[in-house]
């Protein structure tokens, strides 16, 4: 595979890690880039724009990143936190009124942030056009009775988050999200990230699709455990149900699914965007600025949630909006924060080492937190990072 890009002395290993994802973990077309202390040092791409085409990926080329898009929208907060214009510890309904009903008036911000609001599930789905109408969003989160009481335990909120973050953000600020983390975010920080994809970078944004993972001779196959294997299957389960809450799912190659704004699934990012980002979260970077506070970053990782996932059906962390050390990064140092997108892309920060990560692709596997492309890549950067 030729891999194109550069990477710093002593991040070598990162480029040989790239090239065999394409050689033995099934990529067609990915990009990686990692910064350190705010500074670029890796930045590599490689295969075709389109899972399913020729045309060879680009610098620049970007993908959607499914529920990487979340640790954007957690960061809108969190800046309005910072800025003193959001009370993490009020009730969600001290800025949005009509969601105090049918048990959820005690709901803080924080819960909402830590997946710990209740509402992972509609009990009517809405359809892709609805979910892109914000105001049929909210309408529908505000009406759903809590599966659990709020508070009281957690479970990934994996398409309501969009309506919860999205409309916490329009009722404080007057501006819909997207535009937000336009003007707030990804201008000021020089990232090509977008939520809410405007025409004139449609043509940057590869087609995405299914990968399943090579058999290799010899290699030992990995099964989930049942648990999570039952709770995928069952129709009824909470599982199965939150993933469900957009019926039928979209396609993530629509026009108009890319130019909707919804912060749970379908930002778009390049691989330096997503890095870039991260790498703003913890530190200046080189040509734009650092977004959150020290303080900020320490409530962003402080531990919220943790244990059996009611939704995911496994063990997660959750600080405010990010996931934690062993799910969004194992191999990194405790400390690290980030979210992953189901079945590939990647973006996490670690202060401790001064590491910001992002990983974009066109493939995607059936993995929710744990992808083997990203999770090699991460080793590497580790590898790299420790001489």
């Amino acid at each position: 595979m030729n891999v194109n890009g550069v990477v710093a002395e002593g991040f070598e290993p990162v480029r040989e890690a790239f090239a065999a994802n394409f050689e033995m973990l099934g990529d067609r077309g990915a990009a990686v880039a990692v910064y350190r202390d705010g500074h670029k040092v890796v930045d590599l791409w490689a295969g075709t724009k389109d899972v399913d085409g020729t045309a060879p990926w680009e610098p620049g080329t970007a993908q959607i990143v499914r529920s990487a898009t979340k640790g954007v929208a957690s960061a809108v907060l969190l800046l309005l936190h910072q800025r003193g214009e959001l009370d993490l510890d009020a009730p969600v309904g001290t800025y949005w009124p009509e969601y105090k009903t049918a048990g959820k008036e005690r709901t803080l911000v924080r819960q909402v942030l830590a997946h710990r609001a209740g509402v992972p599930v509609l009990d009517r789905p809405l359809t892709p056009a609805e979910a892109a109408d914000p105001d049929l969003g909210a309408a529908a989160v505000a009406a759903q009775t809590p599966v659990w009481e709020p508070g009281t335990d957690h479970g990934y909120h994996a398409q309501t988050y969009s309506w919860l973050t999205g409309e916490l953000v329009r009722r404080i600020t007057g501006r819909p999200i997207g535009e937000w983390i336009a003007e707030e975010i990804a201008g000021p920080v020089g990232a090509d990230l977008w939520l809410g994809l405007p025409a004139d970078a449609a043509a940057r944004v590869g087609r995405v699709g299914h990968v399943d993972a090579p058999v290799r001779a010899g290699a030992l196959r990995t099964r989930p455990k049942q648990a999570v294997t039952d709770a995928y299957a069952d129709p009824a389960s909470l599982t199965r149900r939150a993933f469900a809450a957009i019926t039928p799912l979209p396609d993530e190659n629509d026009p108009a699914y890319r130019a909707a704004a919804l912060p749970a699934s379908n930002g778009i990012a390049t691989a330096d965007g997503l890095a870039r980002f991260y790498a703003s979260l913890i530190g200046e970077v080189e040509g734009g600025r650092r977004l959150l506070h020290p303080e900020t970053v320490r409530l962003a990782r402080g531990e919220q949630s943790s244990g059996p996932d009611r939704v995911l059906v496994v063990n997660t962390r959750f600080g405010l909006g990010y996931m934690l050390h062993g799910a969004a990064s194992p191999l990194l140092s405790p400390g690290a924060f980030g979210h992953p997108g189901r079945g590939g892309a990647l973006g996490l920060a670690d202060p401790e080492s001064g590491i910001a990560f992002g990983y974009v692709t066109n493939g995607f596997r059936t993995s929710v937190t744990a992808d083997p492309r990203a999770q090699a890549l991460l080793r590497a950067v580790r590898t790299a990072a420790a001489r």
